[in-house]
């Protein structure tokens, strides 16, 4: 049982809400539970919304976002996230299942990408704190300091949705995936 409540509906959500999440619909076709959820507070709704729209004007390629959010959301244990991805991997950036599981693992099968997705997840475990030689392996898969810099924001961002997931126990509105590392 959700412990934030989640308006029903768009014109159910704040007034100041209300514009984001018509955007949201117009992209996606829905509205998911998180972006109802966090509409609660229009002013977090307008960072997370503003966060990833200036994400994905990066460099990083969709399918490594993708790759990345399966990788924090298998490390924080977030279910809902883990669902979200794996449709969206699917649907959108065309990740195959056993893409995802390597990706779940902090991998991938594409060395790129395994380099990026291997760098997310070591800042995540170590909060941030990783050693030179985890800059020189991500430089040395051809990632220069702008993108270093998007995959540890793409890890701040998807650290912010699982917690916030995990706070409300946000109702999964997704195919259902469950973490091997609940956290």
């Amino acid at each position: 049982m959700p412990r934030i409540a989640t308006p029903s509906s768009i014109a159910a959500a704040p007034a100041a809400a209300q514009p984001m999440l018509q955007v949201v619909e117009k992209q996606l076709g829905v509205v998911p539970n998180l972006f109802r959820m966090v509409a609660n507070s229009p002013a977090a709704l307008e960072g997370y919304l503003g966060m990833m729209g200036a994400l994905a004007r990066g460099r990083l390629p969709a399918p490594t976002r993708e790759r990345i959010a399966l990788a924090i959301a298998e490390i924080n244990g977030c279910n809902y996230c883990l669902c979200a991805h794996t449709y969206l991997g699917k649907t959108l950036a065309s990740l195959d299942d056993a893409e995802m599981m390597a990706n779940r693992h902090g991998g991938s099968m594409d060395p790129k990408a395994a380099a990026a997705v291997g760098f997310a997840a070591r800042v995540a475990q170590s909060r941030g704190h990783v050693a030179q030689e985890d800059i020189a392996a991500v430089r040395l898969a051809g990632y220069d300091d702008g993108e270093i810099i998007e995959i540890v924001q793409h890890v701040a961002l998807n650290v912010w949705t699982n917690y916030i997931n995990e706070v409300a126990q946000t109702e999964i509105d997704f195919p259902v995936v469950s973490a091997r590392n609940a956290a």
